[in-house]
């Protein structure tokens, strides 16, 4: 992985860990183990499958660049479903508490896609790669006297 990808993977990550783990602290006090439970559940399903929708969109970009934008659009709508969906098979769950789960889900899911447009904002990628062999030399097309 590119370093500048894989800078924007840990600007992303480490914020939303950080905010898991509040969460988590705040589930246990709340609902007890298994309100912290559900709370580190989420925040691992929420880096899980931003982290690797991440890495497909990265890839799209360097394979495909022409149906990146697209890519993108298709796979945070993609995301976005499958966490509803994760959402809605954990409901009537009795392994850790249903609320502490979605209520974690969703607000690490809001600072990861923060995070993440922070970090591409913040980076510092070429749109244009210069090409350093033809500005070796200008041309002159000008009249030389």
């Amino acid at each position: 992985m590119p370093s500048n990808d894989a800078r924007i993977l840990l600007q992303a990550a480490v914020p939303t860990a950080a905010v898991g783990a509040i969460a988590a602290v705040v589930s246990g006090v709340v609902a007890g183990g298994k309100g912290a439970l559900g709370a580190v559940v989420a925040t691992l399903v929420v880096v899980l499958f931003m982290g690797l929708g991440l890495y497909v969109l990265q890839r799209t970009a360097k394979s495909l660049p022409h149906l990146f934008q697209a890519m993108g659009l298709l796979l945070y709508t993609a995301q976005i479903l499958l966490l509803f969906i994760f959402v809605a098979v954990f409901k009537n769950t009795s392994l850790f508490n249903p609320k502490s789960f979605a209520l974690t889900l969703v607000v690490t899911t809001l600072v990861w896609i923060g995070a993440q447009a922070r970090a591409h904002m913040k980076a510092k990628i070429l749109y244009v790669e210069p090409d350093s062999s033809k500005a070796e030399k200008p041309e002159n097309k000008g009249q030389s006297s």
